[in-house]
């Protein structure tokens, strides 16, 4: 395509994520650990160390959904209640997005995060944001494509291999 967009080739269901589902969602989240590219995580994760984490989302209201090619799960992505101590923010929740490696750069990210966006109005939800990476070019990228604005920016909080790294705030108000 001219447009630089890239077409998922094979179709890919999308369905909300069980405890079945949290082994691949962990795999899926380690592998991204040694690119530095989408976590502050710098250790690879257990099941046992994620499944409080999973244990707070709910299909009704703060969802993880897994994305699957052929019967297997390729990606996730989860509605997280944003700064859940401060009621004001009920209406506000935090996406994040994985693919795993092996079909990064074929639109599963964006097919998953479209599903997302379109879903959380109906959840009562008003606004997303996403806490990036500054150096994470392709993760800003698929945001700005699916309409996300630039809401702010933490300079050098971030410190990944004795390196300082900035941390964007992108947002997007759904509801």
């Amino acid at each position: 395509m001219s447009n630089g967009a890239r077409v998922v080739a094979r179709p890919m269901e999308i369905r909300i994520a069980t405890d079945a589902d949290l082994p691949a969602i962990v795999a899926i989240f380690n592998a991204s650990i040694p690119g530095r590219l989408a976590t502050a995580v710098i250790e690879p994760v257990t099941v046992d160390q994620r499944r409080e984490w999973f244990h707070r989302h709910s299909p009704e209201r703060y969802p993880v959904w897994v994305g699957e090619l052929e019967s297997q799960t390729v990606g996730w992505i989860s509605l997280t209640q944003f700064m859940p101590e401060r009621p004001a923010y009920s209406h506000t929740v935090e996406l994040s997005v994985y693919v795993t490696p092996a079909v990064q750069g074929q639109g599963l990210g964006q097919a998953l995060s479209e599903h997302a966006l379109q879903a959380a109005p109906a959840m009562g939800i008003q606004n997303v944001v996403s806490l990036i990476f500054g150096h994470n070019a392709a993760s800003l990228r698929l945001h700005q494509k699916l309409g996300f604005e630039r809401w702010g920016m933490l300079p050098g909080v971030a410190e990944l291999d004795l390196l300082p790294r900035d941390v964007v705030i992108l947002g997007k108000r759904v509801g």
